[in-house]
């Protein structure tokens, strides 16, 4: 009974540890953590399993947080959040698919852990406030006031404009032709003039160690980079169209 129970809100729980970290092997390290403190538990005196286990992945999560800052701060080059490979129809949830986003995990990066959990729990779970005041053990009038101030800082650096799914699709589709083919006008004409290429190898493989601006500069790189027995093959990541680049018949890396 306690195993089934967990694995009922285990979805939940790893996208609130995901969301958070931007990993999915710190998060699952997270699950196994609350698993086991779960676990130990005499689950009858647990009210409300779902909202004491969103509790346990939210502490261990910021725990997990603060010493992941510490690495990071000597990590060799950029980071990025480690993208997870999903199905098509998560992208059906579109409140979902936005929240595990690319684009949005790098956002969620700006923000201090405790606002980082709080905005996570209530914009994306609508988690009540007095349950996320006991998970990041704050009076609720204050993390009202963090929600807010969270909500702010997203909304000032979410993209101006937007794309359908179809104008998107197009441009990951010519993205891919065109480096296949080594047809660099269409690669051009793909990127905007102020595209900005981020890259993240970890000190592990090669990669920029800083952000490229422009699309000249891009491009430069991009060609300087690419070797012959490039395959780029369609995936979807954080419930997105994106690219997993495949050489020489070994996966070599995924863009987004």
């Amino acid at each position: 009974m306690s195993t089934d129970a967990f694995l009922a809100h285990r979805n939940l729980l790893f996208t609130v540890s995901y969301e958070m970290l931007g990993s999915a092997a710190d998060a699952e390290d997270v699950l196994q953590e609350v698993w086991l403190r779960w676990a130990g538990v005499d689950t009858d005196e647990v009210r409300d399993p779902r909202a004491y286990r969103v509790r346990i992945v939210t502490r261990q999560a910021l725990n997990r947080l603060r010493t992941l800052a510490r690495r990071r701060e000597e990590y060799v080059g950029e980071w990025l959040p480690e993208p997870v490979l999903t199905a098509p129809d998560v992208a059906q949830d579109v409140e979902l698919a936005d929240s595990v986003s690319t684009a949005m995990l790098l956002v969620l990066e700006t923000l201090p852990p405790t606002e980082r959990a709080v905005f996570v729990l209530r914009e994306v779970f609508d988690v009540p406030y007095a349950e996320i005041a006991e998970a990041v053990e704050k009076s609720e009038p204050a993390v009202r006031q963090i929600a807010s101030r969270a909500r702010t800082h997203v909304e000032e650096r979410r993209p101006r404009s937007s794309v359908t799914a179809a104008e998107r699709d197009a441009v990951i589709e010519r993205f891919r032709a065109a480096t296949e083919t080594g047809d660099l006008q269409s690669l051009m004409d793909v990127l905007a003039p102020d595209v900005v290429l981020m890259t993240d190898g970890g000190g592990k493989v090669q990669a920029a160690l800083n952000p490229i601006f422009g699309r000249d500069k891009v491009l430069r790189f991009l060609t300087a980079v690419t070797p012959e027995s490039l395959e780029l093959v369609p995936v979807w990541l954080n419930g997105s169209p994106a690219i997993q680049f495949v050489i020489a018949g070994q996966r070599d890396g995924v863009g987004t």
